[in-house]
């Protein structure tokens, strides 16, 4: 209710599972509030950041992945937390519903980002982030470079933040 001006973009990596016919059929039924981006094969999520990014009109932009392990409710709850004087906040997925071997591949990689960029962040990779446009403006991201948000923010003086959320199975 608080937030009526909105946007939503769907960025189709190259899906092969009618993702695209779907995207316009949400673009027909909401003027002006849907818009799609449609790449033939998979570039990856960096590229797929970029091209969102790009088109995005609003003051915050939020990012998150489709396949809906994270809950788009939480958004106001993390745009609150941007304005206590952040820039960017990122999620934490606190309690995560992944394969032990992928939660443990992430704890090592969070650690070890954390002590080498100096940005005490539990959850660096996760997809799930709210942005001030001066953010997407000024990070340029390719590859895997995605993986590195929150540091290259935090490296360019940006103030990042983080907060817990729900992840699903």
């Amino acid at each position: 209710e608080k937030y009526k001006s909105f946007e939503v973009i769907f960025v189709d990596d190259g899906s092969t599972d009618g993702s695209w016919e779907k995207i316009k059929i949400l673009d027909v039924n909401n003027p002006g509030k849907v818009k799609g981006i449609q790449f033939r094969k998979n570039i990856g999520k960096s590229a797929a950041l970029m091209a969102g990014f790009q088109i995005a009109s609003g003051d915050i932009i939020a990012t998150m992945d489709a396949d809906l392990q994270d809950e788009p409710e939480e958004i106001p709850s993390m745009i609150e937390k941007l304005n206590q004087g952040f820039d960017l906040v990122s999620g934490w997925k606190k309690d995560r519903k992944d394969p032990v071997e992928k939660k443990w591949a992430s704890k090592v990689f969070n650690f070890v980002t954390a002590k080498l960029s100096g940005l005490e962040l539990h959850d660096f990779n996760c997809g799930f982030k709210v942005y001030r446009r001066e953010v997407v403006e000024k990070i340029h991201i390719y590859g895997e470079l995605h993986r590195y948000i929150p540091f290259l923010a935090h490296h360019l003086g940006f103030r990042v933040g983080e907060m817990p959320v729900q992840h699903n199975p």
